[in-house]
């Protein structure tokens, strides 16, 4: 069977968490998909655990890169092998629901469209260390809920929201028109990427089923667990910046009121929290910089006094 769908998977010390993830893809209702592992350089057992896969299942095929060049970089060598239609994402600690490629190959099939993107939950460890799912975030349910087929950030500006890689499926041949690659040597790449494919897709499809399962480690080791981190931070809010300079520079002014107004919801409270206490006054310069820029940018909701205060600094 010629597959149809391309998985990459990267990942670095991913050993406690990859087999679920392989499992996730194994036990797939869709069936006609390949999947590149690529190790970017771990020092725990991740590249054991991606070649006893390998050698076990055919349709995994595995990628070692000889020191660990970032989660960017690992996705970017994985696309570097994609020759399918298709293609999507699995991080190495996450796992796919057991219908989700079935759903979202299946609307492409009908659309037409350049991608289509699902609904996602957090993974959350319990006090036994056991991993349960979340219920879907509100932010995430306006991005998907409800189906929407062959639509525009024009009719739907707050697809926007939904950033992350995973929880897409695509056709290779708009990642070549577009020519979309992951900005590398930085954290939160998702961001920029995610606003070139809304931005550059001439239809793009959204539906409401849950398709990944996101891990949030136990161990604290998860990017999103160490923004009180500077260059965490930057990377952070630069992320959010480009995403914005995108949305602005292709004309989609309610696509970037839609960033804005959850950013001030959701992103920069915590972000203010942890400035209040923070050690070095460059983090809450930084924060502040960003906070004016926003404001810069107009919104259609009056900025917090918790917020507003962070532009002080």
């Amino acid at each position: 069977m010629t597959p149809a769908l391309t998985v990459i998977v990267p990942g670095f010390d991913v050993g406690p968490w990859v087999a679920e993830a392989l499992a996730s893809l194994q036990t797939q209702t869709f069936r006609e998909w390949r999947a590149v592992l690529v190790d970017d350089g771990s020092t725990d057992d991740t590249a054991e655990i991606f070649a006893a896969a390998a050698a076990e299942d055919e349709r995994f095929s595995v990628i070692s890169h000889a020191a660990r060049r970032g989660l960017a970089a690992a996705r970017n060598t994985g696309l570097g092998v994609v020759d399918t239609p298709y293609l999507a994402f699995l991080d190495g600690d996450d796992r796919f629901t057991p219908t989700a490629l079935e759903r979202l190959v299946g609307v492409l099939d009908d659309t037409g469209s350049d991608f289509v993107a699902g609904a996602y939950v957090r993974l959350r460890a319990d006090e036994s260390g056991a991993y349960a799912a979340g219920a879907v975030q509100p932010w995430v349910a306006a991005a998907t809920d409800p189906e929407r087929r062959r639509t525009s950030l024009q009719e739907h500006p707050a697809a926007s929201a939904n950033i992350v890689a995973w929880s897409k499926v695509s056709r290779l041949d708009f990642w070549q028109r577009a020519g979309l690659r992951f900005p590398e040597g930085r954290l939160y790449e998702d961001q920029i990427l995610a606003q070139r494919m809304y931005a550059a897709a001439r239809s793009f499809d959204v539906i409401p089923d849950v398709v990944v399962e996101w891990r949030e480690r136990a161990d604290g080791s998860s990017i999103t667990q160490h923004r009180e981190a500077l260059p965490v931070l930057r990377d952070y809010l630069d992320g959010l910046r480009g995403g914005l300079e995108i949305l602005d520079a292709a004309g989609h002014p309610a696509a970037v009121r839609a960033r804005i107004e959850l950013i001030l919801t959701l992103d920069l409270p915590p972000l203010v929290s942890i400035a209040r206490s923070h050690p070095d006054d460059a983090y809450r310069r930084a924060l502040g910089v960003f906070v004016r820029d926003l404001q810069g940018r107009g919104s259609d909701r009056v900025v917090t006094p918790e917020v507003s205060a962070a532009a002080l600094w």
